[in-house]
């Protein structure tokens, strides 16, 4: 079971996220509860180990490594924080926001069928993303609201001038497919 520090309203300072977070997972209730010295709260998360497990090696199987840096779109609060968490642990630093515009090594693009044009976020998620660095869109599985059909995801992919390589059950909610450059000549 993890702990987060809070303040007493269930809150933190986040640089990440730009200000104020408050305690939410994807994974059940969160539960605040007074410290042992009585000086603040934690959360409790009902995550469990085998939760972790799952999620360390889902993000391993995504390729990045320790001092990559990878720009996340998308987040929201439906998002897997257990991947979020071992993917950060696997880079050894924070995902960098939307905002960020130096070079960055990977990109993680969580995707939802009502986020708008696909097309568009992905010619977006370019921008300042190295040669060769990875792109993967996670979507929502079959069946959950929001779900993407993967045939969308390929249409998307090849006019942003990038095609699928291959698809994962990342999460428990999540599949994430693997984008690639298109070769010079096609």
């Amino acid at each position: 079971m993890s702990t987060t520090s809070l303040a007493a309203d269930g809150c933190h300072n986040s640089p990440r996220r730009g200000g104020l977070a408050c305690a939410k997972r994807n994974k059940g209730p969160a539960r605040a509860t007074k410290d042992e010295k009585g000086t603040g709260f934690h959360v409790s998360s009902s995550a469990t180990p085998i939760d972790e497990a799952a999620a360390s090696q889902g993000a391993s199987r995504l390729g990045f490594s320790s001092g990559q840096v990878v720009q996340e779109f998308g987040w929201s609060d439906d998002v897997d924080e257990a991947l979020r968490a071992a993917l950060e642990a696997t880079i050894g630093t924070e995902l960098v926001d939307e905002d960020y515009d130096d070079v960055t090594d990977g990109v993680v693009l969580w995707w939802r069928e009502d986020d708008g044009d696909l097309t568009d976020a992905l010619v977006d998620v370019q921008t300042v993303l190295d040669d060769g660095g990875l792109i993967w869109v996670l979507t929502l599985k079959a069946g959950r609201p929001g779900h993407v059909n993967h045939g969308d995801i390929e249409e998307a992919a090849t006019t942003a001038g990038l095609h699928a390589t291959s698809t994962l059950s990342i999460a428990p909610d999540w599949s994430a497919t693997k984008l690639g450059n298109r070769g010079r000549g096609r």
